[in-house]
């Protein structure tokens, strides 16, 4: 079975081939696969999170339909938009306690564009 880390890199992977303006914006943003279980159906589900430096997010979502058709394509059920500059301000936010790795990486992409 493939790794949500390679299922995210396939999908930058195709973007950038098919969709080479699109694929400039996600150079900014940090592309994952997050996994929904749903206890009561108990069905997984896999989601794109796609999380952005607040200055591209009219570029990010003029391509959205483009984002969409890929990530359904690819089998996955949606892609959710983050602000990464919103995520990292949030005071009630446990991500930095929770996994500060991936909190590092949201700091580099809000500030990135700075």
């Amino acid at each position: 079975m493939i790794s949500r880390e390679q299922l995210a890199k396939e999908y930058i992977k195709i973007i950038n081939n098919y969709y080479p303006l699109a694929g400039r914006l996600l150079r900014h943003c940090l592309v994952k696969v997050i996994n929904l279980n749903a206890n009561h159906t108990r069905k997984t589900s896999y989601y794109l999170g796609i999380y952005y430096p607040e200055k591209i997010v009219d570029r990010l979502l003029e391509k959205k339909e483009i984002f969409r058709d890929t990530a359904e394509n690819m089998g996955l059920a949606e892609v959710v938009f983050f602000n990464a500059n919103r995520l990292v301000r949030d005071p009630r936010s446990k991500i930095k306690q929770q996994d500060f790795r991936f909190w590092l990486d949201l700091c580099w992409i809000a500030h990135e564009a700075d």
